[in-house]
């Protein structure tokens, strides 16, 4: 708590500094999510309620963010408390006047109830992303801590806005992504030394813009596509749904 604390002093700090020397250039947002599950790369860390509060600041093209997950039962033994908080940094662009955007950036991983002490680990990215029919995109993923591997993702997504009213909107958002990890990402996770396709996963949200907040329900699903790395895994298909509150600054 005091890591998170800590955190949003800083994010707080930089960002109203960004703010005070070029208002227009600074945007911020604030999530507040319910979800059925926790479904992170298809892997299921949490087989009932979760609540997951985020914060982010961007600048001059840098974004710094804070995320956490909060266990509402005790399916595994943490209800009520922080089980995870990631840190992130990322620098986004695009590539001259192309269609063509770029993204970099760092996460630092934390779960404090593993352990006597704080667990964490690091991971560096690099993504490409392509300004076209289904927003194609592609993100490479490297662990530079805990685990020696690779995760890597592509996917497409489509948005569509029907205004109802002044300030008042209802879209739907269609997502769909699949990945694959290296030998090194596999064997750390799941124990199957190969390189192999890992999860399919597809979402649908409804949007709803209220002015000053967007509501969004969701309903999502995601598959292990390998047979092995399936049988490693408590379920190799999930589904679940979620309600996401919004505000941007």
């Amino acid at each position: 708590m005091r890591r998170l604390g800590l955190g949003i002093m800083m994010l707080i700090f930089v960002t109203g500094s960004a703010m005070a020397q070029d208002e227009p250039v600074f945007s911020a947002d604030i999530t507040l999510d319910y979800n059925s599950k926790y479904i992170w790369r298809g892997i299921q860390v949490n087989d009932e309620s979760v609540f997951q509060p985020g914060v982010s600041g961007s600048a001059y093209g840098f974004t710094g963010s804070i995320w956490a997950n909060i266990d509402m039962t005790d399916f595994a033994g943490t209800a009520g408390e922080f089980s995870e908080i990631d840190y992130a940094l990322d620098y986004s662009g695009m590539i001259g006047d192309s269609v063509v955007g770029y993204s970099l950036g760092v996460i630092h991983y934390i779960f404090p109830t593993i352990g006597a002490t704080d667990a964490s680990t690091t991971e560096i990215y690099g993504g490409l992303s392509f300004d076209v029919l289904l927003s194609p995109y592609i993100t490479w993923y490297r662990d530079i801590n805990v685990i020696d591997g690779s995760y890597i993702q592509m996917g497409v997504g489509h948005s569509m806005e029907m205004e109802v009213a002044p300030d008042y909107s209802i879209g739907l958002d269609l997502s769909g992504s699949f990945a694959f990890g290296d030998s090194g990402y596999n064997s750390g996770y799941f124990g199957v030394d190969e390189t192999k396709w890992n999860d399919f996963t597809f979402g649908i949200g409804v949007p709803f813009n209220l002015k000053h907040v967007t509501l969004t329900p969701g309903f999502n699903v995601s598959t292990m596509l390998s047979e092995e790395i399936g049988d490693a895994v408590s379920d190799r298909t999930n589904v679940w749904f979620g309600v996401s509150l919004a505000k941007s600054f």
